[in-house]
């Protein structure tokens, strides 16, 4: 039984971590001891109930839980300090319990790890999860030119180099990372496992109501995902099907939602805007005809997965979906189970709302999606790549 430290500066408390840290833990504890940091938001860490659920189901399966709080402002000092703390709490337990291998969940975690891996013999898996200095220069959130992106590329180059193994989201962000200029002639050991999803949870349900025709979305857009053109589709839609609906699932946007819905004149009637557990998405998502992933592209997103996707698929319901992000493009247009935007013009808004119309109709569509999900997007098989990463880790192969 090898002893594994995992580091992610996500919450286990949030949805992200309830989909997509916590069921890969549970699955690969089985043969390892798994000793977890976390950064948790104070809402939850404060939460006496919450807290004691989770460690208590995840002390049920041997995972140790090292919850710290997250700090937002201000962003750079409370990030530094949230490094800092982490990095302290890291060596304390790497040096404790001798940590075999190191597996980090995006950038700032692989910076957390740095001083463990250095004063052990540990192993550094990074699980990129993306490029992140290129996605908040994408997202406007950094300026390329910025002393902050800069210092954060040259860091990145030391991540990557001193990582035994590489994950990334997407067989499209292979040929970038070894385009990366610093190699000098080694290749790296690189691992593409997609964003899965628990295909024993997400399934189609067992009868679905013809009519009316439901359109979906799950999820926060934020930066990234866009509202706007979303909104636009389904008023298209409601051009071909009148007594359409559209069912929205997010947390924290429903005033800015309806803002968007009444500046595109859209009846608001025709929306159900909900927010819900993560035990739950999976029944609302189950009562839709066709769904809706549109990612602003950009070169950062060819290392993107959406979680949405897997679990759209999961159950049976098409996509809309666009170019220029991860695998999207080939997933849904080569096997026939979506439809893909080249561009977000009206003509193509309102094409696209025809054609998933159309797609939704196909008697075979929900058991298409379902095959390729299970092709995809499988936990299982995401599981069964991370167990044959720590293995080879563990035997120096990498």
């Amino acid at each position: 039984m090898a002893n594994i430290l995992y580091i992610t500066y996500d919450g286990m408390m949030e949805p992200l971590g309830q989909s997509q840290i916590i069921p890969y833990l549970k699955e690969l504890s089985e043969e390892n001891k798994i000793f977890v940091i976390s950064y948790e938001k104070k809402s939850d860490l404060y939460s006496s109930k919450k807290m004691k659920s989770l460690e208590s189901q995840l002390s049920a399966y041997g995972i140790k839980w090292y919850p710290m709080l997250y700090h937002k402002w201000p962003s750079l000092i409370a990030t530094l300090f949230d490094i800092l703390k982490g990095q302290l709490i890291a060596c304390f337990i790497s040096k404790k319990i001798d940590v075999e291998i190191i597996h980090v969940r995006s950038y700032i975690p692989a910076l957390i790890s740095l001083p463990s891996k250095l004063l052990t013999s540990s192993k550094l898996l990074f699980d990129i999860r993306g490029f992140w200095a290129d996605e908040r220069v994408d997202g406007g959130i950094w300026k390329k030119e910025g002393i902050i992106f800069r210092v954060v590329k040259f860091l990145e180059r030391y991540l990557f180099i001193s990582a035994d193994h590489i994950v990334t989201l997407t067989h499209a962000s292979v040929s970038k990372i070894f385009e990366f200029n610093y190699w000098k002639g080694k290749k790296p050991k690189i691992t593409v496992i997609p964003t899965c999803a628990d295909l024993n949870l997400f399934k189609p349900p067992k009868y679905l109501n013809k009519s009316p025709f439901v359109f979906g979305y799950v999820g926060s857009f934020g930066t990234w995902y866009m509202m706007k053109e979303t909104l636009l589709i389904f008023s298209a839609i409601l051009k071909i099907r009148k007594d359409s609906r559209m069912i929205i699932v997010n947390r924290n946007e429903h005033d800015l939602l309806i803002e968007c819905i009444s500046k595109l004149n859209l009846p608001l009637d025709r929306f159900d805007i909900i927010k819900s557990s993560h035990k739950d998405v999976v029944n609302h998502i189950q009562s839709m005809h066709a769904a809706c992933v549109l990612i602003k592209p950009s070169f950062s997103k060819i290392a993107s997965a959406p979680t949405k996707l897997a679990e759209y698929l999961g159950c049976g319901v098409p996509c809309i979906g666009n170019n220029g992000v991860g695998d999207i493009k080939n997933i849904l247009e080569r096997n026939k189970i979506g439809v893909v935007l080249n561009d977000f013009n009206t003509n193509s808004l309102n094409q696209a709302a025809s054609d998933i119309l159309r797609l939704s109709e196909n008697p075979k569509i929900r058991d298409n999606c379902r095959m390729f999900a299970n092709l995809y997007f499988s936990l299982k098989d995401g599981v069964k790549s991370y167990r044959s990463i720590y293995e080879s880790l563990l035997n120096n192969e990498s």
